[in-house]
């Protein structure tokens, strides 16, 4: 009796399966991309110069411990103040001759910074420190200047500084002068340059 052969199954089709199964998933898959703070870092330089002598007035030193607690120039301070605190000193304006300031609206307190452009916040973080905490804390620092940077461009351009940003950014709808715009925003940045550096406190707080 003669043996009857096994029925082949059809393969034919798979391949396209396949491929529309990779198709179906590369267009609803969503990819993450990690997303972190934008910082220009300095250039590297061949020679070691040593850093300018900075007044201790002009320094303004925010401490975070690694409870997300806040040491601001030797005082503990709420998240919530920090802000205006950050301003009073960028803004303060105590300085005289080649240093003055005829833009700041600050106390032109002697004991605190001559001007914006010399102005530092000092950033220190606990290794232990959240990252929630260190961004709060950035969020903070940063809008200090930005509300700065606002107050002169609205009173100089008649325009916020947020918005010039988004004009210039804005290539497709912008009609101005693009190239005077960037020289506005150039000036406003110059009169409130962000000088925020950032280091690993000493020691545990």
């Amino acid at each position: 009796m003669a043996k009857r052969s096994a029925p082949d199954v059809n393969a034919g089709s798979m391949a396209d399966i396949a491929f529309l199964l990779l198709i179906f998933f590369l267009v609803t898959t969503t990819i993450e991309t990690d997303s972190g703070i934008n910082r220009k870092l300095p250039p590297i330089e061949d020679k070691q110069t040593p850093p300018p002598p900075l007044k201790k007035k002009n320094v303004f030193e925010v401490i975070v411990n690694r409870n997300g607690e806040l040491l601001v120039e030797d005082q503990i301070m709420e998240l919530k103040d920090l802000r205006q605190a950050a301003i009073d000193f960028l803004d303060n304006g105590a300085g005289t001759g080649k240093a003055a300031c005829n833009y700041c609206q600050g106390k032109k307190d002697p004991k605190s910074s001559d001007n914006p452009v010399k102005a530092t916040i000092s950033l220190q973080n606990d290794r232990e420190t959240s990252y929630g905490a260190y961004i709060a804390v950035q969020n903070e620092l940063v809008a200090a200047y930005n509300e700065l940077r606002n107050r002169e461009a609205q009173r100089i351009f008649g325009k916020s500084f947020v918005r010039m940003e988004q004009d210039f950014a804005d290539k497709a709808n912008y009609s101005g002068n693009r190239e005077k715009l960037k020289e506005n925003i150039k000036q406003i940045r110059e009169m409130y340059p962000m000088k925020l550096s950032e280091a690993e406190a000493e020691k545990n707080n």
